[in-house]
């Protein structure tokens, strides 16, 4: 990594500025520009989030943007309405006022005298789901997008739900994280003395996100607004679309690529969620080149020659050991001309059993039923739902949850095959219960047997389709005993299974790590056959592969200067009653205690996620999460606890919150409340 002092222009920082909306709120943004961009006016870049600028996000901004500003850039980092020092109340994402106010901040940024009137949008999770949501607004002065580690569905690919399934990892532990964030007040050094006034109201007005979310357990209107595959034609702007392996933002990339109309690029490495030129597992590429590249092309009109490319780039992993801290993963950058692309077609592999073993072979074999009752403590060690890059943050041996599930395994491989797409794994099946799941995992297993994650999917079965509806609009429930035939999509991937090395599928009805497992516990019948099969990607290789030119090195510019108070800490561990059956899986977390020097804000965060669950006993599950920011300046200083929980029973999810702020040592707000949300065919 190489870190830039110095670039083609000066640059400027200005620390707090406001955008004013037509409603007289005003937003609070941070922006980088060229010294002497009122004389001679750039392009401008925006990113839109709710993390706060001044301290959340300060530590990356310093390595990106001024970076573009020394290209000739002004980049504005804005505070979202109700977040950082920005006026009003969060109290959802993606909202239409969010929209609202991004369309508002487009046409202030263009107008002003130091922009020359083109603006691009860019982001990472939530800035890079907005910037895809803002496109299809159409602001005039709105050019071009680089949008990573996005969806472009919030039903299906987001923190909430995956094939229908209520997503136990993320949905109330999101949540969580955003209630604790959203309680917190603005910086008084520059909305003064208000700012105990806006922060009573966002204590009184932030709601947990997680209550709403839970009310729309299918896919309904409110998750079809703010998904941009609902219209992929409304986005008139090129788009320049990122993703990592690692991380679970990448079904949407391909989706892009294939449903875009206008210019478009696809780049997908071997990253978890974060910026490429920090890319963890690496290699790292120098992404903020990259993406001047995209800039200049759009938004100057330069020719960098980027449109000359191929439409997507990916690194294809090669196999490798399970291991769950990972610096780099071996492999290769390939490049394929469009999505869907000719280099890659289908291989069936049939699900085949004799009653004592199961394989997967390209030969069909007679029918032979299969049954798996599932265990609700098999499996927490899995992995994570999506990685951040930190040691012991990726999916282990799989041999565990394998010999748990019913697995079938193919023979050694006589030459390395690549696969680059979507595994599609077609089941015929029954339950014994009207509410069902089934999870289902790919695997690179060695000839050691050690068993590598590569791809993984969920299918609620009430979510099959049926009656020339949209199963994830109307779920019903199942027929105890009757035969389905249902496909399950696993995550995009892509990645070479090494001669010698075999694959393996794995089927249970829970996995709870992930999915919320049904009220009862469930036995499925798998009808090894004709219509139990994997369907693979297979790639063949392309000439462009070995003519792709290598990316530059990571630069970035220099990071923001701080002081490290306290050394933080993370431990991650689960634990086996082996007399009461239960299993627990903790996350404690605690963010050490930092001071930016340049203002002089210091930050002290943190937090414990706890699950629980009794084998043999689905409605034992319990998710109890603790969170705790302060913040501190002098004599300033505040502190913002939050705690949750959520359990369920037959009918009904049970959420329960309180949030407790303190300035100083003076406890000046507490809140609780509980909620029962009904369950509807989960």
């Amino acid at each position: 990594m190489t870190t830039r002092t110095t670039f083609p222009r000066s640059v400027r920082e200005i620390e707090n500025l406001w955008i004013p909306l037509p409603d007289d709120a005003r937003l609070a943004a941070r922006m980088w520009l060229p010294a002497d961009a009122e004389s001679h006016p750039v392009p401008a870049l925006f990113e839109f989030l709710p993390y706060r600028k001044s301290d959340g996000t300060a530590i990356r901004d310093a390595l990106r943007a001024p970076y573009y500003a020394g290209h000739g850039y002004a980049v504005l980092r804005v505070d979202m309405r109700g977040s950082g020092d920005s006026d009003g109340v969060l109290t959802d994402e993606y909202t239409t006022q969010e929209h609202d106010d991004a369309v508002a901040c487009i046409a202030w940024i263009a107008a002003q005298p130091w922009c020359d009137g083109n603006v691009g949008m860019m982001g990472i999770s939530w800035g890079g789901f907005n910037s895809l949501q803002v496109a299809a607004r159409q602001p005039p002065a709105l050019k071009a997008l680089v949008v990573i580690g996005f969806t472009d569905d919030r039903y299906a690919d987001d923190v909430h739900y995956m094939g229908g399934c209520v997503l136990t990892s993320q949905m109330l532990a999101w949540s969580s994280v955003m209630h604790v964030y959203n309680a917190l007040p603005p910086d008084p050094r520059w909305v003064g003395e208000r700012w105990r006034e806006m922060w009573a109201e966002r204590l009184a007005g932030s709601p947990p996100f997680v209550e709403e979310w839970l009310a729309h357990q299918t896919r309904d209107a409110y998750w079809r607004h703010g998904s941009a595959g609902e219209d992929y034609d409304a986005i008139r702007v090129p788009v320049f679309a990122v993703g990592g392996w690692a991380d679970n933002y990448n079904n949407s990339v391909p989706r892009l690529l294939a449903g875009l109309s206008g210019p478009r690029k696809g780049l997908i490495g071997p990253w978890a969620h974060t910026f490429p030129e920090m890319g963890t597992p690496g290699p790292a590429i120098g992404f903020l080149q990259e993406s001047l590249r995209w800039w200049d092309h759009w938004l100057k009109g330069l020719d960098t020659g980027i449109m000359d490319e191929p439409m997507l780039r990916t690194w294809l992993q090669d196999s490798a050991p399970p291991a769950t801290t990972c610096d780099a993963r071996p492999g290769r950058w390939v490049a394929d001309p469009a999505w869907p692309s000719p280099n890659v077609a289908e291989r069936a592999l049939y699900l085949n059993s004799d009653g004592a073993a199961d394989w997967l072979g390209d030969a069909l074999r007679p029918e032979v039923a299969r049954l798996i009752r599932g265990r609700e403590g098999d499996g927490l060690d899995v992995g994570p739902w999506c990685a951040y890059g930190a040691a012991g943050d990726f999916p282990g041996d799989q041999r565990p949850a394998d010999g748990a599930a019913l697995s079938f395994t193919s023979a050694p491989a006589a030459e390395p095959s690549d696969i680059l797409g979507y595994p599609l794994l077609d089941l015929e099946l029954s339950a014994d219960e009207p509410l069902a799941l089934v999870a289902a995992r790919l695997c690179d297993v060695a000839p050691d047997g050690a068993s590598t994650l590569v791809s993984w999917g969920l299918l609620n079965l009430t979510h099959r389709p049926g009656d020339h509806r949209e199963s994830h609009a109307f779920p019903e429930p199942l027929e105890p005993g009757r035969r389905y035939r249902v496909t399950v999509q696993l995550n995009v991937i892509g990645h070479r299974l090494a001669a010698g090395h075999r694959w393996r599928v794995s089927v249970t009805p829970t996995y709870v790590r992930h999915a919320w497992p049904s009220p009862r516990p469930v036995t499925l019948t798998v009808y090894c056959g004709a219509n139990s099969r994997l369907r693979l990607p297979v790639r063949a290789p392309s000439p462009a592969d070995a003519a792709l030119p290598d990316f530059s090195p990571p630069e970035t510019a220099a990071p923001v200067p701080l002081e490290q108070l306290r050394t933080g800490h993370s431990r991650k561990t689960i634990t086996h009653d082996q007399v009461g059956g239960w299993t627990e899986l903790r996350f404690a977390d605690d963010g050490g205690r930092l001071r930016y020097l340049g203002s002089g804000m210091e930050v002290d965060d943190g937090g414990t996620e706890v699950y629980t669950v009794r084998d043999g006993d689905p409605l034992s599950l319990r998710v109890e999460i603790e969170r705790w920011v302060e913040l501190q300046r002098g004599a300033w200083r505040v502190r913002v606890q939050t705690r949750c929980a959520m359990t369920a029973d037959a009918t009904h999810f049970h959420l329960s919150h309180s949030l407790d702020a303190y300035e100083g040592d003076s406890r000046i707000f507490t809140g609780a409340s509980t909620k029962a949300i009904p369950r509807y065919c989960v």
